[in-house]
């Protein structure tokens, strides 16, 4: 085990840990319900059990797979292909994922540049892409030859063009630096103790998002961990309280933790033991704090601004 300074929380399991938790570990061998799913980590790999999953029971399908990027998961080595090998393996995995999409489903899909270019055709023949988010990672190597790379992409899409989205829900608190007033009051922004706010519509450049790093109770091992704030952003905007939410590629567990935390049914699939184990353990964590980093009273912040006050009903409800 890594030795890490004393303020480092980063999260690990004990082997003790690791023993016990295994044991709340789903498999199945056969067809299974969405009941029988619900709130459950499987340790299986995508492709052997996905015969074996509910039909159209997927409100979001949260797709976050391995990149088409040589990279060591736990000891899982996950190659960099040609791209063509890369479009035949995740065209396979949008094939067996596909059966379980509600009709209204709506669909993220995680990528990086490279990735989303070889992916792109593949998506517009299985769903209807709305919208490819690029959002800053805020960390990256330098390059002395290139741009240093520090965004990311998500791909916004849809089952058909029936689909639920709340802008409402993901509006971005930000700071008026020149409030305009109309008749001597504020015209679309409103005066608060810390300053001028006001509610602006999300766009697809996404800058506000701080990747887990060492002194962040989210933060685990995992190489490719998204933000939870991140993943607060998708479920939000495309899922209600009570909806399906499905992560194939669950990795250390952060969509089944957001899930949790905003009331939304979920399942998950990972087939390393050990980040299973993770995932549960901050499963168990999130039932003593719902929190998440940059997100609080219904608001997202932008990186590094302080708390506020709670959003009131001229501005949309609070969640």
């Amino acid at each position: 085990m890594k030795k890490r300074a004393s303020r480092n929380r980063t999260l690990t399991c004990s082997a003790e840990e690791i023993e016990r938790l295994t044991r709340e570990l789903t498999t199945i061998a056969g067809p299974t319900s969405p009941q029988a799913l619900a709130g459950r980590v499987l340790n299986a790999d995508l492709f052997e059990v996905a015969r074996h999953l509910p039909g159209e029971f997927v409100d979001l399908l949260v797709l976050d797979p391995p990149y088409n990027l040589s990279k060591n998961f736990n000891g899982n080595l996950f190659k960099k292909q040609e791209a063509d090998a890369y479009r035949t393996w995740f065209e396979s995995t949008l094939a067996v994922l596909a059966p379980t999409l509600k009709a209204k489903a709506s669909v993220y899909v995680c990528a990086d540049w490279k990735t989303s270019v070889v992916i792109a055709p593949i998506l517009e023949r299985y769903f209807r892409v709305r919208n490819r988010i690029t959002w800053e990672r805020e960390k990256g190597r330098g390059a002395r030859s290139n741009w240093k790379n520090n965004t990311e992409d998500i791909w916004f899409c849809t089952r058909g063009d029936k689909y639920y989205f709340d802008v409402e829900a993901v509006k971005l608190k930000k700071k008026v630096m020149a409030p305009y007033r109309e008749n001597g009051a504020p015209k679309d922004w409103r005066e608060e103790r810390e300053g001028n706010f006001r509610f602006t519509h999300p766009s697809n450049i996404w800058t506000d998002i701080t990747v887990p790093f060492w002194s962040m109770p989210e933060n685990t091992d995992h190489p490719t961990q998204k933000p939870e704030k991140l993943i607060a952003k998708l479920l939000l905007a495309s899922s209600k309280a009570g909806d399906w939410v499905f992560d194939p590629f669950l990795g250390s567990g952060t969509t089944a933790v957001v899930a949790q935390k905003l009331g939304r049914r979920w399942a998950g699939i990972e087939r390393d033991p050990e980040y299973c184990c993770w995932a549960l353990k901050r499963l168990a964590l999130a039932r003593e704090d719902a929190g998440i980093q940059g997100y609080a009273d219904g608001v997202f912040r932008e990186r590094n601004s302080p708390a506020g006050p709670t959003r009131d009903a001229s501005v949309g409800a609070s969640r």
